[in-house]
């Protein structure tokens, strides 16, 4: 089980425990506290960091007063929450957007193995999404491949990659003033992997930077290396100046919450984080929308965000949200909305109270869909908008339609019933963040 799973799953279950105790004595207090920092130190947070978030917890909620109508129970959630945010390094800044009069660079370093090769085409279609005309160079001119794969991943974006048979400094160069004569935004350059032991290659990178003196500097630390990852971040900002860091692999690795805390410590922000093989599974990252995820809140900011790339009808996607009511008409429609936002799963993890779902329904979802949308297609409106009356013959009908089988129809009813009934968390949590006071603002 990956990091975000299991320290997701663990703190659920703790704030289940907590809205069972309307009164929070001393003793629930503390066991809380406790569970909170068992479940960090098994996701492979720092120690000492972990001790120290307890201790906060347990001075604030003994010396701050919860605000007017909020329970001291909800207030625990808040203070779990303001401090999770800290130890992930704190509110979000601002990324800095390039103007397009230039063209901007941006160099990619870190240890090899780390996934930049595929993080400088996550990244480019990142950028490119946002209309940016952006280019590749392949300056990585030790590992075997990693030229072909750059070349490989940029036909599968659709974006131009930069290759020579030179030295990686001036096959960079040559690739710079390549992309600024054809009138390109932002050129990303890919380097070998070093690690912060390796003396030859970190002068080599500070060679390259003082040379072509990039406007930002990204560094590129795999989540599988834990804890490990502060003292790999701290040597490689010695070395140059880092304007941001990229976790990747967080969705394989169990030592996620080793990575993130401790990069945070090193106070370098953490730009972005990869969350998946594909092409697209790279997030900006925002401390306080990844809690909220965790502790199944959901983060309905980056929902919408989502709705309006994929040109879905956001008003009618916020009224199924904002009401917790919903048909089998509205069910179809979210169906495919999901198809074009992508995974169901990731979809689930970012709405309030449903990422905490039965695994089982979960898992196989992403294959589901093409087969309730077939069986969804042979109701009649009248059915999707009344479910009531899908009676055992309407059922035989409608799997004959649908070439399925009735115990399929039946299926797809029951998850139906079961998203209709978990849905209505939503407003329940929508009002919950609101009387936090700001906390999490959607």
């Amino acid at each position: 089980m990956s990091f975000l799973e299991s320290l997701g799953t663990g703190l659920r279950k703790i704030l289940d425990k907590i809205s069972r105790h309307p009164d929070l004595d001393e003793t629930t207090i503390l066991q809380t506290v406790n569970e909170i920092e068992k479940a960090l130190i098994k996701a492979d947070v720092n120690l000492d960091l972990v001790v120290k978030l307890g201790e906060t917890i347990k001075k604030r909620i003994k010396q701050e007063q919860p605000p007017t109508g909020i329970t001291k129970r909800d207030f625990l959630i808040k203070i779990i929450y303001d401090e999770l945010v800290n130890l992930l390094g704190g509110e979000k800044t601002q990324l800095n957007w390039p103007k397009k009069d230039r063209l901007y660079t941006i160099l990619l370093v870190g240890l090899q193995g780390s996934g930049k090769t595929t993080t400088a085409a996550k990244l480019a279609k990142f950028y490119s999404k946002k209309g940016y005309k952006v280019g590749m160079i392949a300056a990585d001119t030790y590992r075997p491949g990693a030229k072909d794969q750059l070349v490989q991943l940029g036909q599968k974006i659709n974006v131009n990659v930069y290759t020579s048979e030179s030295d990686s400094l001036t096959i960079i160069k040559e690739g710079l003033e390549f992309f600024k004569k054809q009138g390109y935004h932002i050129a990303l350059i890919d380097t070998a992997g070093r690690h912060k032991d390796e003396k030859s290659l970190m002068d080599e990178m500070k060679k390259i930077v003082d040379q072509i003196k990039p406007d930002e500097v990204f560094l590129v630390i795999d989540a599988t290396i834990g804890q490990q990852a502060k003292s790999q971040a701290e040597a490689f900002s010695k070395a140059v100046t880092i304007a941001s860091i990229i976790i990747t692999k967080l969705d394989g690795s169990a030592k996620g919450g080793g990575a993130l805390s401790a990069v945070a410590a090193t106070n370098a922000k953490i730009r972005f984080i990869g969350t998946g093989e594909g092409i697209d599974d790279l997030e900006l990252f925002d401390a306080q929308s990844f809690v909220s995820r965790l502790l199944g809140l959901g983060d309905l900011k980056s929902l919408i965000e989502k709705v309006k790339e994929a040109e879905i009808n956001e008003k009618r996607f916020e009224e199924i949200v904002s009401t917790g009511k919903l048909t089998l008409l509205d069910f179809e429609y979210q169906i495919e909305s999901m198809v074009k936002l992508g995974s169901f799963s990731k979809i689930l993890g970012l709405l309030p109270g449903l990422s905490s779902l039965p695994a089982e329904l979960v898992k196989n979802a992403d294959n589901e869909i093409k087969r309730w949308k077939v069986i969804l297609s042979s109701m009649t409106k009248e059915e999707k908008l009344n479910p009531a009356l899908l009676n055992g013959s309407r059922i035989r009908r409608i799997a004959i339609g649908s070439g399925t089988k009735p115990e399929d129809v039946r299926s797809l009813l029951k998850r139906y019933e079961l998203m209709k009934s978990q849905i209505k968390i939503l407003k329940r949590n929508r009002n919950f963040i609101k009387k936090l006071g700001g906390a999490y603002k959607v």
